[in-house]
């Protein structure tokens, strides 16, 4: 029997079972693993996030400056307008000389609560009563920074810091200092080791203070969907979005003036600040590394050790199985004393079989020899009595019992012919059909139809092996149905004749066999006579059915029966 492949077998493999308990008891560790790489790498990730942050501190240096020293300054300049403001040429006065000193405001000024600006370094008085920004400025009196593309006053982009200032905690009006755009430009930007995409400033709102390209540039830069003024807390942040072109870019956000100022840095998602450094990725494999390394370790140990040589056995085992040979040479030096004590055990089992199985092999090849010489004494005895049986015929008295004799004598060579069939066939258990048919069909022809009689005879045999418990009984039973065949043949030899014997196999484990004969115009009585007797308790012996047919002028009959492969039970009659 030869050893299919399946899937199934693979994971039944030693090698496998033992890489995968080794993978649960590396399980927990492994686990451990993952979770402090985890760690590592949201550290690593959080380091990344606060250098992009100090990165965007130290862009944001200069904004951070002037609206810091701007905040500062209108604080300054809060008390002094409340006690001045009442006197508005000596305030503006007072102003005028604040923003010759600070040389880089364009306005600095204070209006009171009615909108109306009197005190300003530009010694002209302006209604700021509809003013948006102071509007927003006397509706939530609190520090506020805005920007405009064109100042009130100036004509020119702006950035407008503005201070709300109390009096008996009463609103009297805001100090407001104007720094122009070009500000910005002119001051020192820190060497910086990468430089954003975008860098700018929004208020609370969420409106852009400061830029440093042209405003629509980084307007482009700003993500679409998602509103600055969302990020006005106290906290700093980064996360990544698209740009208004589809872009994914990395955002750092972070405050410059608590509650009032916000700097935010756009930078391209492959910045070294953002990438993974490679002791973070290294320790991200590390679980796997480790994992698959002890497994390769394992499966080298195991095979070294164990597999290689069971399979060796295995393949000893097989041969011995396939050809009855024992290993020339032994697993070797270095192999484990327990498969060293199987291999040793293998063989003194295999020498013990070898032994045996020729002991068997003796004891059969004497039994078959006495068998063969049981079955030549048998079909010797009985040529004996059918040459007995010879001279008792020619001393017959009478032509019955002459045909009495005669019809026991072909019984008798029938079953002669089956002994002798079985001691000249190799095989005591079966015989083949064709050749014991066709020889005892002969023998009845040459004795039964006589020269000259005109019966065309046909005789078809399949190859069908039969059991020899079977063998007696269809041989029997063929002697009697061809005697009745040739016994009912028509005498007028102007009659056609024949006589037909067919031997096939129905189905497998099935045979058919069917003797057909020409009939002298009288239907044959079934079941009258010794000969219907005998053909009736053969087929049973053949566990087998019969079906007779009759038309006048043939005469058919058919027995099915089985052919087992194995030896079957024999049913008595």
């Amino acid at each position: 029997m030869t050893r299919g492949f399946f899937p199934g077998a693979l994971f039944r493999g030693l090698a496998l079972r033992v890489l995968f308990f080794l993978s649960l008891a590396l399980l927990p560790i492994g686990l451990i693993a993952i979770v402090q790489t985890q760690q590592l790498s949201q550290q690593t990730q959080t380091n990344a996030e606060l250098s992009l942050l100090a990165v965007t501190e130290q862009a944001s240096f200069a904004e951070t400056e002037i609206l810091q020293e701007a905040f500062g300054a209108a604080e300054t300049l809060g008390p002094v307008v409340k006690l001045m403001h009442d006197d508005p040429e000596r305030c503006s006065e007072f102003l005028g000389a604040y923003k010759e000193a600070s040389a880089i405001y364009s306005l600095v000024g204070f209006i009171a609560a009615d909108g109306i600006m009197t005190c300003s370094s530009a010694d002209a008085p302006f209604d700021f009563s509809s003013d948006p920004e102071f509007l927003a400025m006397k509706e939530n009196p609190r520090r506020q920074a805005s920007s405009t593309s064109n100042g009130s006053l100036s004509r020119r982009p702006v950035t407008v810091v503005s201070l709300p200032v109390f009096k008996a905690r009463e609103f009297v009006g805001a100090v407001f200092i104007s720094i122009p755009f070009t500000a910005f430009d002119n001051l020192d930007k820190p060497e910086l080791p990468r430089n954003p995409v975008a860098l700018l400033t929004f208020n609370q709102r969420g409106e852009i203070l400061t830029s440093d390209h042209a405003l629509d540039i980084n307007e482009a830069e700003v993500p679409p969907d998602i509103a600055l003024s969302l990020f006005t807390g106290d906290q700093r942040i980064v996360f990544r979005a698209a740009n208004k072109n589809g872009i994914e870019r990395a955002y750092a956000i972070q405050p410059i003036v608590r509650d009032v100022a916000y700097a935010m840095s756009v930078w391209p998602t492959d910045t070294p600040f953002l990438q993974t450094d490679l002791t973070a990725r290294a320790a991200a494999m590390l679980p796997i590394v480790m994992w698959a390394a002890s497994l390769v370790v394992a499966f080298w140990a195991l095979n070294r050790l164990a597999i290689r040589h069971i399979r060796k056995l295995g393949r000893q085992m097989r041969r011995f199985a396939l050809n009855r040979t024992l290993p020339s040479k032994t697993l070797g030096y270095g192999v484990p004393t327990e498969l060293v004590d199987m291999e040793s055990a293998f063989i003194e089992m295999g020498e013990s079989i070898l032994r045996d199985e020729a002991t068997l092999e003796d004891s059969l090849r004497e039994k078959n020899i006495l068998l063969k010489e049981v079955h030549h004494r048998v079909k010797n005895n009985l040529q004996l009595i059918s040459s007995i049986m010879n001279m008792q015929i020619r001393q017959a008295k009478t032509a019955d019992a002459s045909f009495v004799l005669r019809r026991l004598q072909d019984r008798i060579l029938s079953l002669a012919t089956v002994h002798k069939n079985l001691y000249q066939n190799d095989n005591l258990e079966r015989v083949e059909a064709k050749a014991l048919l066709q020889e005892i069909v002969g023998q009845l022809l040459s004795v039964g139809l006589a020269p000259g009689s005109n019966v065309a005879i046909s005789q078809d045999y399949a190859t069908v092996s039969l059991d020899a418990d079977d063998a007696a009984p269809l041989t029997l039973l063929v002697s009697e149905a061809l005697t009745n065949a040739l016994k009912y043949i028509p005498q007028n030899p102007e009659t056609p004749k024949k006589i037909s014997i067919q031997l096939t196999s129905s189905a497998p484990e099935l045979a058919e066999l069917t003797i057909v004969n020409t009939v002298g115009g009288a239907p044959v009585e079934e079941g009258t006579g010794l000969g219907s007797k005998l053909i009736l308790a053969f087929a049973r012996q053949l566990n087998g059915q019969v079906d007779v047919n009759d038309d006048g002028e043939l005469y058919t009959l058919r027995i099915v029966f089985p052919v087992p492969l194995q030896r079957k039970q024999i049913l008595d009659y």
